[in-house]
């Protein structure tokens, strides 16, 4: 697969990637590299729900070193994945931190806090010599203080559901993404029309984004349609490439963080 400036791109990415969550990914990783060479972007978390720490797990993170040596890219995915921040106090709030999701870890922190635990992050990277460019927080929920966080660390990129943002002045970057919702049936259901949906609606978009989460691995349905999707918009064209490299190509170099 030739990467080309003039080829429409498709970014495969795996959020909540964890000790706990690599037997949930394992069979679809070993599917995704018998198609070939398939870049992804791993979304890591240092310490997933306080009780997985990567330095605990040796092999997982032997397994992390061959996927970058092979050309993968890690990324920083805020570092506990859980909100353990005093309880809401407005509706909005509410909604967002008990029903929309409840790891918004970076949602409610201020700017010392959030920069404190980017920071811790960024040593976990060192340690490991894994190499660092972007921040992708839990359910892309940021709080201001961790935007100004944000904008004091040498990451390249952050992101939510729609865009890439170019760090440390947030230039929003159209880039389109496909997620489900994979909890009941009834969600996977109506995940699978909206995301076939707005495939089509993005045909001609320079890039797509595959959003996968653990959840998504438990279930065949949900399973089978992202390995479709992706053999689909594979034989389609679409180059393969990791969210790094594919910033790399719109903006030129990236300074990397570890």
């Amino acid at each position: 697969m030739v990467e080309s400036m003039n080829n429409p791109a498709v970014l495969l990415v795996l959020h909540d990637v964890a000790p706990s969550t690599w037997t949930d990914y394992q069979p679809f990783v070993e599917a995704v590299d018998a198609l070939g060479n398939v870049p992804m972007t791993w979304l890591v978390v240092p310490n997933f729900h306080r009780h997985n720490t990567l330095d605990a797990h040796p092999a997982f993170c032997r397994m992390l070193d061959t996927r970058v040596a092979r050309g993968d890219e890690l990324a920083l995915h805020g570092y506990f994945h859980d909100d353990q921040e005093p309880r809401p106090t407005t509706p909005r709030d509410w909604f967002m931190r008990r029903v929309y999701t409840h790891e918004g870890e970076f949602y409610r922190l201020s700017r010392e806090t959030a920069l404190a635990r980017l920071r811790d992050g960024i040593d976990v990277f060192q340690r490991h010599g894994w190499p660092l460019h972007g921040f992708v927080a839990p359910a892309w929920l940021m709080s201001d203080g961790t935007r100004q966080a944000l904008c004091e660390l040498p990451f390249s990129y952050t992101s939510d559901p729609q865009h890439l943002y170019r760090l440390p002045d947030f230039t929003a970057i159209d880039a389109p993404g496909l997620v489900w919702s994979a909890r009941s049936a009834w969600r996977r259901g109506l995940s699978k029309l909206v995301c076939e949906q707005r495939e089509q609606r993005w045909r001609q978009a320079p890039v797509i984004r595959l959003g996968l989460h653990p959840v998504d691995m438990r279930h065949r349905f949900s399973r089978d349609y992202w390995l479709h999707t992706l053999e689909r918009l594979l034989n389609e064209g679409r180059v393969p490439m990791t969210k790094m490299n594919w910033l790399a190509k719109q903006c030129g170099r990236l300074e990397r963080v570890a």
